[in-house]
């Protein structure tokens, strides 16, 4: 069911917030175990907060949007007296004294908090494997990752233990680990959505975007998200359209580019390559001019990314020192020592790899070298999407090379890791709006994701283009109930 189907049954009485905040809860129960997808679970503010929306309908007052249904929020997006962990030691006891923006529009919306979802530390890894907290497991498959960053956002919608959920996306962390999890993810144009109170990864690259079980759901969350926000200067200070008013308007005439060079990548799965073709080939059914477009340099992005996000990475987590708040390793001799004992012991190994990278990329003689170099070819990479919209209103390649693989397969193996975001980071780079749709299923039973992008602000096109071929296809019409 839709969040306008569930809304509409909440108004009309045929269920209460109560009821369907249990029913959420039951299934979390039920679920977690098995797949680690909670950092902190948030039951009794849960059911208290689905009485209050029920009080205010006995009452006849009126509610928002989002109205007492059961939403789950990455653990690094500041929630106001519910931790905030990032999956890290370092910030394992953080309780923070403010709300983050997004989700205080949530809960004025009505939305009510089930949890906080598990991630890589600080945001930094493609499987949820590198949380002090244990690894999650895919909802589809236990012994495969659910993605990353934020595998726990996507693993509980595609769980079912909440209807959607905010994740962060910096190289692919909304969409690509909603094409492993079978769900919707997108990540809005830079800027559309406030990054106050989201723990900075790489500034010039973070992104807040929902997670959900369709494109509607989806257009729902953003409509409640987006908007200009004072406390972020980053924010775009734009009006925000109707994302559902389009939705259901034909996408004939409409021109979709199929970008050449995702298609001759290496390491591009076989069956990943045949089901997002089959999508194209849906939505020129649908009446879509389908036409292929070549961005030369898109391939380049991941080389590119590799330098620019460790490099703010290592600046925005130089804050964490052990002096003001944070882990702090005890008895040490000096506050230099304190210092490097705090973060040596309080980071794991992939958030200190990536801090000496971008430390090394930063340093004196090398930054025109690599930092500056990156930035330019960001810009080229820009102008390649700039080029291919004069011609196609979006764009469409795989989500991932791959689908899900199991837990541990590149534990040994960093770069391995890093290519999984090869078809994701160029829209981070260029600070475009991207989402990702289930467009089928593997002969082992993954999901595979197909990556649509829109030009700047163009959301509405772009879930618009998503949703008409979300509802031809209908991927989802015969999943199989996931058994916990």
């Amino acid at each position: 069911m839709t969040i306008s189907a569930w809304r509409q049954q909440l108004q009309s009485g045929e269920i209460s917030a109560r009821e369907l905040v249990d029913q959420h809860l039951k299934r979390l129960a039920a679920s977690d175990p098995a797949l680690n997808v909670y950092v902190e679970v948030t039951a009794e503010r849960a059911r208290l907060e689905a009485d209050r929306v029920d009080a205010l309908r006995a009452a006849g007052e009126s509610l928002g949007p989002l109205a007492g249904l059961p939403l789950a929020i990455k653990d690094n997006l500041c929630t106001k007296g519910v931790r905030t962990t990032c999956s890290s030691r370092m910030l394992e006891h953080f309780v923070p004294p403010y709300e983050s923006t997004v989700t205080e529009r949530l809960w004025k919306a009505g939305g009510v908090l089930v949890g906080k979802t598990n991630l890589d530390e600080f945001a930094m890894g493609g499987s949820t494997e590198t949380s002090a907290f244990g690894a999650t497991r895919n909802p589809w498959n236990k012994d495969h990752v659910p993605g990353g960053s934020s595998g726990g956002s996507a693993a509980a919608v595609a769980s079912g233990s909440c209807l959607a959920s905010l994740g962060s996306d910096t190289g692919g962390s909304i969409r690509q680990p909603a094409s492993f999890c079978g769900v919707v993810g997108l990540k809005p144009t830079y800027g559309r959505v406030s990054r106050w109170g989201l723990v900075a990864f790489a500034s010039s690259l973070d992104q807040v975007g929902p997670f959900a079980n369709n494109v509607a759901d989806a257009a729902e969350i953003l409509q409640v998200i987006a908007g200009p926000d004072p406390r972020d200067s980053t924010c775009l200070n734009v009006d925000v359209p109707d994302y559902t008013a389009g939705l259901t308007e034909s996408i004939a005439g409409l021109r979709v580019g199929v970008i050449r060079e995702c298609f001759d990548a290496d390491g591009l799965d076989p069956e990943v390559k045949a089901s997002v073709q089959s999508a194209a080939q849906q939505l020129a059914a649908l009446g879509a001019e389908v036409v292929e477009v070549s961005c030369p340099r898109f391939t380049d992005g991941i080389a590119t990314y590799y330098v620019i996000a460790p490099s703010e990475a290592s600046a925005n987590l130089a804050r964490y020192d052990g002096v003001k708040y944070g882990f702090r390793a005890e008895d040490a001799e000096s506050l230099a020592a304190m210092t490097s004992r705090s973060r040596a012991e309080g980071f794991g190994a992939e958030v200190q790899r990536r801090i000496l990278i971008g430390t090394y990329a930063l340093s004196a003689g090398y930054v025109d070298a690599y930092y500056k170099k990156a930035q330019q070819v960001r810009t080229l990479i820009r102008r390649d999407f700039d080029a291919a919209f004069q011609a196609v209103d979006v764009l469409l390649t795989p989500t991932a090379p791959s689908t899900a693989f199991r837990a541990g397969a590149h534990a040994d193996d960093p770069l391995a890791m890093y290519l999984g975001d090869l078809l994701t980071i160029p829209a981070n780079l260029a600070g475009l709006p991207a989402i990702s749709v289930p467009c089928g299923f593997s002969k082992a039973g993954l999901p595979i994701g197909v990556q649509l992008i829109g030009n700047v602000l163009d959301e509405a096109r772009l879930l618009q283009v998503a949703h008409q071929y979300e509802q031809a296809a209908d991927v989802m019409a015969n999943r199989p109930e996931l058994d916990f």
